[in-house]
């Protein structure tokens, strides 16, 4: 099946409660930009998000956080596209050394999990073989 990743880094920006904690809908925003490029990949089309069945929070993610998030397709159907997502800590800031200071973990810490289906109308879908190499 297909999988797809990308890994950013959360700015201040990205903090909306105090101790410059993140909200967790980031991390779902994360999950929909994962889902287009496995749809792009799988259809050659965008696609739309249809809903969550599981969404899990597993652990704080804070300004200045390295966030790797990861999905594949786990079952097709007709027009839907069921998905699997992690996003994962792999990079954290150190200010208590230094204001630029960071430590890559050696485990990276889950910080959400998701299930959730996307859907891919018929006329919008166009075979894998024709997406690639265009």
């Amino acid at each position: 099946m297909e999988k797809a990743m990308i890994r950013v880094r959360m700015s201040t920006n990205d903090a909306h409660y105090g101790g410059n904690l993140v909200d967790g809908a980031k991390m779902l925003q994360l999950f929909g930009d994962v889902a287009t490029e496995l749809l792009i990949r799988h259809d050659g089309d965008e696609g739309l998000f249809a809903g969550y069945e599981e969404v899990e929070f597993t652990a704080p993610v804070y300004a200045g956080d390295y966030i790797e998030a990861v999905g594949e397709i786990i079952k097709v159907g007709n027009t839907s596209r069921k998905m699997k997502f992690e996003a994962r800590k792999v990079i954290v800031p150190r200010p208590d050394i230094n204001e630029s200071a960071c430590d890559v973990l050696e485990e990276p810490i889950v910080v959400c999990r998701a299930v959730g289906t996307c859907v891919v109308p018929k006329d919008k879908q166009r075979r894998k073989e024709q997406c690639k190499n265009l």
